[in-house]
């Protein structure tokens, strides 16, 4: 991942995405914003006990670095479910200057340009999609709920009823989170893991003999990609662990939940 601090706000990016010329993305940080305390300093998400003025600047500042205006994101309304919404020109500003009117939404597809399709963890997997023969842009939310439904093929499963997309040209990038080192889980999460990915429990579960288990969320995604028809070399996966990296990024873990969210962002220019 490339670390872009030119601008107000700073952006983690992809390379594989960025030189296709077709879409503005980028991953913040805590790093940029005006909010204070536990959500220092770009937070998103009010919700959480953050100011309405601080949320709404930090979105401002977030719009400005993309050379767009706030009324043009489209925000996900993530309940850790498997679920993906079409969005069109008529959904832009929903969630930031106008209300969402849909409820139980983690994953975001559209082929509208100027768009900015947003989705928010701090330690979930944000994944980023694009389609450059179609010209279409997904992204998800994919907490173990969401990666155990798999909601990336849900993804690519609307872009191609919706758009025509074939999943061996999308390409998709796996976002900062939670590192299978950090993310310790109970035999219960890992009996469903088991049960959706029999194959390659060895690949994504370490037993700790405990109780208790590593997951990798990372690798679990790129199965569900790879097997879903995305070609290996068309998945890049972040190196940057949240929970490792508590100063830059929001961790869930690592502040026992006293924490913001970061962003994930995608437009089709």
């Amino acid at each position: 991942m490339r670390f872009d601090d030119k601008n107000t706000v700073p952006l983690l990016t992809f390379d594989a995405l960025s030189e296709l010329g077709l879409i503005k993305h980028g991953f913040t940080t805590r790093l940029g914003g005006v909010s204070t305390g536990i959500f220092k300093s770009l937070n998103f998400k009010k919700e959480l006990g953050d100011t309405e003025e601080n949320v709404s600047e930090n979105y401002r500042r977030v719009a400005e670095t993309f050379a767009i205006t706030p009324d043009r994101f489209v925000l996900s309304q993530q309940t850790h479910t498997a679920n993906v919404r079409k969005v069109t020109v008529t959904d832009a500003g929903k969630g930031v200057v106008r209300p969402r009117d849909y409820t139980d939404v983690d994953g975001l597809v559209t082929d509208v340009p100027g768009l900015m399709l947003s989705i928010f963890a701090a330690d979930c997997v944000p994944v980023l999609f694009i389609d450059p023969v179609k010209k279409c842009i997904g992204a998800c939310h994919s907490g173990w709920r969401g990666t155990v439904g798999r909601i990336s093929r849900n993804v690519l499963g609307a872009m191609t009823s919706y758009y025509g997309s074939s999943p061996a040209d999308v390409i998709c990038a796996i976002g900062p989170s939670i590192c299978m080192d950090c993310y310790e889980v109970s035999t219960d999460v890992a009996n469903e893991f088991k049960k959706e990915f029999p194959e390659h429990t060895a690949q994504i579960l370490l037993d700790k003999h405990n109780g208790h288990f590593q997951l990798d969320l990372w690798k679990s995604i790129r199965i569900t990609l790879e097997e879903a028809g995305v070609s290996s070399s068309h998945i890049h996966t972040t190196d940057i662990c949240t929970c490792e990296n508590p100063d830059l990024l929001f961790s869930h873990r690592a502040s026992h939940g006293k924490r913001g969210v970061q962003g994930a962002f995608i437009m089709l220019s």
